[in-house]
């Protein structure tokens, strides 16, 4: 099943046409799709026998298809060649990066949900020093409550395309790093253009993933790199708080994000960030000047 959102309705996508699912569905499942985690099963019995003889809609703006999350988690440390560029990196500049996936235990953090966009929507930049990381974003169907690896995926209602965009300034400001505040300004949080169910792909612990910025490859990688493997990071995660239906779990980014190339790499006014997963698809955000950009200072105050 490949579940997208047009017009604020849930839709089942099937190539280039869409099913309105409240109306197919003779007003079984909402039309929001905030609500539709909690009658999650029922919905995967009823669209694994579902014949296609209802209203055909040619395919629109696709929006993010899961809008209203309950919790949204992070992972960062996620990729050993991604650590490797930022140990590079920061080695040279005399700082050290947080304990995280290398140390055995993954780097958790949280993106607030008024973060989260769509996948054709702007990501407006409130300062120069604004990144990519393209990611694999798991969202539940069911609870999780210490779960082990073994039974994660059971958990899982869908992966789709997430880019965790990052205000490097503020994410690593102060004593002790910033990283959901530095994460979190509206619209770093694209997710789309779909949620496919895991049954769709035929290896969903091993997806290619990657992202351009104006034609230019900038990422690319594979979800069977992560350190932390989806099932583990369910296990985990649940171990110390409920996972709850319809929750998102951005899973960490491979190389090549901006900020840890010589030199930076960051987002400008009329780029075009392109991110995929195979099997899923693509976004394709567009990038603007946002509140704070146009006066030429970073999050610290300082002119760039």
């Amino acid at each position: 099943m490949r579940l997208g959102v047009m017009a604020n309705r849930l839709v089942l996508v099937d190539g280039d046409t869409a099913v309105d699912i409240e109306r197919a569905g003779g007003g079984r499942f909402p039309a929001d799709p905030a609500h539709i985690f909690d009658s999650w099963d029922a919905l995967v019995d009823w669209a694994a026998t579902y014949e296609h003889g209802g209203e055909l809609l040619p395919l629109g703006r696709l929006q993010n298809p899961v809008p209203a999350p309950r919790q949204v988690f992070g992972i960062g440390a996620n990729y050993l060649d991604h650590v490797a560029e930022a140990a590079a990196h920061h080695g040279a500049q005399g700082n050290t990066i947080p304990a995280g996936a290398p140390h055995g235990t993954p780097l958790v953090f949280t993106k607030f949900r008024s973060s989260l966009s769509g996948p054709c929507d702007a990501i407006p930049l409130p300062s120069r020093n604004v990144d990519w990381e393209v990611e694999l974003v798991v969202v539940m169907g069911r609870r999780a409550e210490r779960v082990s690896e073994q039974r994660a995926w059971r958990h899982v209602a869908g992966l789709t395309v997430g880019q965790d965009i990052s205000e490097r300034v503020l994410q690593l400001a102060g004593a002790a790093p910033q990283f959901s505040m530095g994460k979190s300004f509206p619209g770093f949080g694209p997710m789309g253009p779909v949620l496919v169910t895991p049954d769709e792909l035929d290896d969903p612990d091993d997806l290619e993933l990657g992202c351009s910025l104006n034609g230019r490859l900038m990422q690319k990688g594979r979800t069977g790199d992560m350190v932390f493997t989806v099932a583990e990071l369910i296990a985990r995660i649940s171990a110390v708080c409920p996972l709850l239906p319809g929750d998102v779990i951005f899973t960490g980014t491979p190389t090549g994000v901006g900020a840890f190339r010589e030199p930076p790499l960051f987002l400008k006014p009329g780029d075009t960030l392109v991110s995929w997963v195979n099997g899923i698809g693509e976004l394709r955000n567009p990038v603007t000047a946002g509140p704070g950009y146009a006066d030429g200072t970073d999050q610290e105050g300082e002119q760039s």
